[in-house]
């Protein structure tokens, strides 16, 4: 499983968001920092779900890094996140 199937599964378990769009974005920072051949390391993410509607932004942020969890953090450069 690629990692953007990876992402997008837990953050369906997490959240069943209403909307889920998981985007690689890798190629719009070729030649910045963090930057991989191949991509997978800039991400942008954008969800809207239920239960992240009466959370504080940071509470939001937080709760999505866990449920994407350590392993994957740990193995991409950036993670942009839009919540809807």
């Amino acid at each position: 499983m690629g990692l953007e199937k990876e992402i997008e599964s837990r953050l369906i378990s997490a959240f069943a968001p209403q909307t889920l769009i998981v985007q690689d974005e890798s190629e719009k920072h070729r030649g910045h920092a963090g930057y991989q051949d191949g991509g997978e390391s800039h991400w942008r993410i954008v969800i809207g779900a239920e239960s992240l509607a009466e959370m504080t932004r940071i509470a939001r942020h937080r709760a999505i890094h866990d449920a994407i969890g350590k392993d994957i953090i740990g193995r991409i450069h950036a993670l942009a996140i839009e919540i809807v």
